[in-house]
């Protein structure tokens, strides 16, 4: 678990960048907390990934993808030799393509303008969020 909610449940899981198989996993951070969940679903039923996109800078998103990609790219073993996770947030190389995975990266404390935006429209208080020991904001 990388970030607990308001009520100490999970909110944040961290995947391993491959999973058990070797299979890359470029989503390393997933939203979990159920009510978190339904309000980006409704954000994103509503338009919000085309809202998202047209309110931030495309290069503010790239740079994001790419702290993201080189962040989990960190977590795999030196010397791995097989089949490596690939874009960032989401898996996607640019643009927005999963807003829970934005929310996700920032509450666990990534640098993402994405992330802060879906903070922003769903107005949490990111402060009742715990970020687990090793993941700071």
């Amino acid at each position: 678990m990388a970030v607990r909610g308001p009520d100490g449940g999970p909110a944040v899981i961290v995947n391993a960048p491959l999973l058990d198989d070797g299979t890359p996993m470029p989503t390393r951070f997933w939203l979990v907390d159920a009510r978190l969940r339904d309000a980006v679903s409704r954000l994103e039923a509503a338009g919000g990934v085309r809202q998202a996109e047209a309110a931030i800078a495309p290069d503010a998103i790239a740079a994001a993808h790419e702290r993201y990609a080189s962040a989990r790219d960190r977590a795999i073993a030196p010397g791995h030799t097989g089949p490596r996770p690939s874009g960032g947030v989401g898996g996607t190389r640019q643009g927005v393509k999963c807003l829970h995975a934005h929310l996700a990266w920032f509450l666990v404390g990534g640098d993402d303008p994405v992330g802060r935006w879906v903070v922003d429209r769903l107005a949490l208080d990111t402060a009742a969020y715990v970020v687990e020991r090793g993941y700071g904001r």
